[in-house]
């Protein structure tokens, strides 16, 4: 059947599956609002304040369900403000389909009105992108920038379509589905076998656990491998919730913000398993000595970050669920009782504290994990409360910490909770942000409000950009160069503005008793 290029794009994202994009529109991409009108019982669109709102919804989408984001924008400025989003999602491997239209072929690379080259723009933030520029290869080219998301190592995907392509017509032909088969082609059962034979030889031996396991839904796999082994388990801030928080094995974060546990028990042991972790400069420090008494044996699926940062003893090359798959299922029972009592004695050495008075941000932290129980949806902004929602909160299943990791963005958790809570409306999803992060996305309260979504917000107000006033506390001598916010913004107001309702506490009974009727407000 002949359908407009607009059509198209709406019967090829039905065909993925597609049941919420998150958008903002102008002229260039008129013609598939258009269409999204008259499919809205089909497919919700959720307006946000400002472009990069709506990439960061659509990240914090894709992260909680395992599903591939849909963000739309328009030409020029439009399609320019989703780059930091998109950049966060390629950093920390999300699958993103970004959507934007461009001004007509006839006018590209004239400097026409609103023109940009978005696909120049974002080459190195994407795993790949596209230009339209025939209406008749349009499904082709959506059904190929899902399946590019979604297979082996997830990330971002941009089609930029002319408008004049969105008005064209072509032929459309129905397809179902294809999903993505896990990556095995360069699985080896020789790396396999010298994989088990290193953790059979291993007296003391340590699991990092990283995203890729988040990524490829391994976390039973994973359960069994920390059994088999009988090891430790430390993890990066993308591994949250991949190996349950609570169990006596788990350790906490490793590097300059995990524990002290983590951190000697990587430097003493003699194996060091590593699995869907990428080795990031703020786990690693100083490279020549990171785990310098261990073999590293190194679980990914992307064969790139084999000895890209750390020089490893052995890899296994695959689908994370799959290598543990057939990894356990050769694996003999170890027992490693003397070491595991070892890192006991650290952790009860080494015991994260904070004031048992004053109100601060771990205190908080534990107190949402108290009262959520720690079912909650955990979202957060950048920062020192970043760490401590990280280091605080007890995450026993994975997609309940959504984060920036890898770029770091301020500004991306609002729109991240706005995407996961429309994604998981039954949960309980809580923004942690501090006031540096809310001054960046605060215009999406708006959105939550008009959305209806129970979003909890929690902004930490300490009047400065904490962690890198941290910084030159440590390293410039206490020079505080614009780092110190002393001006009368009132979030209280500004929530009440846009709708929301806004509570100020300065201690921790009115802590306690505002989150309580956060919660209650929920219901």
């Amino acid at each position: 059947m002949q359908l407009t290029g607009a059509q198209i794009l709406i019967e090829c994202l039905k065909e993925q599956g597609v049941d919420t994009v998150f958008g903002y529109p102008g002229g260039a991409i008129l013609n598939v609002y258009d269409e999204l009108y008259r499919h809205r019982n089909e497919i919700r669109h959720i307006l946000t304040s400002h472009e990069q709102g709506a990439s960061h919804a659509a990240d914090g989408y894709a992260r909680s369900t395992g599903k591939v984001g849909v963000c739309l924008a328009t030409s020029g400025p439009g399609a320019s403000n989703l780059v930091t989003g998109i950049a966060t999602a390629y950093m920390d491997s999300i699958p993103l389909v970004a959507v934007t239209c461009n001004v007509n072929v006839p006018l590209l690379g004239k400097d026409s009105f609103q023109e940009i080259d978005i696909a120049g723009i974002t080459t190195p933030i994407t795993k790949h992108n596209f230009i339209v520029k025939d209406v008749a290869d349009l499904a082709k080219i959506l059904r190929r920038a899902f399946r590019i998301a979604r297979k082996g190592r997830p990330g971002p995907v941009l089609v930029d379509i002319p408008k004049d392509i969105t008005a064209n017509k072509a032929e459309y032909e129905p397809q179902a589905l294809e999903i993505p088969q896990r990556v095995t082609d360069r699985l080896r059962q020789e790396d396999i076998d010298q994989a088990a034979a290193y953790i059979k030889e291993a007296k003391k031996p340590y699991i990092f656990v990283g995203g890729g396991v988040v990524l490829s839904d391994a976390g039973e796999e994973l359960r069994r491998f920390v059994d088999l082994v009988q090891a430790p388990v430390c993890d990066s801030l993308m591994g949250k919730g991949a190996f349950d928080g609570t169990d006596p094995k788990y350790t906490g974060m490793l590097g300059m913000h995990g524990t002290k546990t983590s951190n000697y028990g990587v430097s003493e042991c003699d194996l060091l398993l590593a699995v869907g972790v990428r080795f990031s400069d703020r786990v690693i420090g100083n490279a020549a000595k990171f785990a310098k008494q261990a073999k590293i044996v190194q679980f990914d699926v992307d064969p790139a970050e084999i000895n890209k940062n750390i020089i490893v003893t052995s890899s296994v090359i695959g689908d994370i669920k799959e290598i543990l798959t057939r990894l356990n299922a050769q694996l003999e029972q170890q027992q490693h009782t003397q070491w595991l009592e070892r890192i006991a004695e650290f952790q009860k050495k080494y015991p994260m504290t904070y004031h048992p008075k004053e109100l601060s941000g771990p205190y908080m932290i534990e107190k949402i994990y108290e009262k959520t129980k720690g079912d909650a949806i955990i979202v957060t902004e950048v920062g020192q409360h970043q760490m401590w929602a990280a280091q605080y909160y007890k995450y026993s299943k994975p997609r309940h910490f959504l984060t920036s990791g890898g770029l770091g963005t301020m500004g991306y958790g609002l729109g991240a909770a706005i995407g996961a809570n429309i994604a998981n409306p039954e949960k309980t999803v809580i923004n942690i942000a501090g006031d540096g992060c809310f001054r960046m996305n605060m215009n999406e309260i708006a959105t939550a409000v008009r959305q209806k979504l129970p979003l909890i917000e929690i902004v930490f107000n300490n009047h400065v950009l904490g962690m890198v006033r941290q910084w030159q506390d440590l390293f410039y001598d206490e020079r505080y160069s614009a780092t110190v916010l002393n001006d009368a913004v009132d979030f209280v107001k500004v929530a009440e503005a846009m709708g929301a309702k806004g509570i100020r506490v300065t201690t921790r009974e009115e802590f306690d008793a505002a989150f309580d009727q956060a919660l209650a407000l929920k219901e």
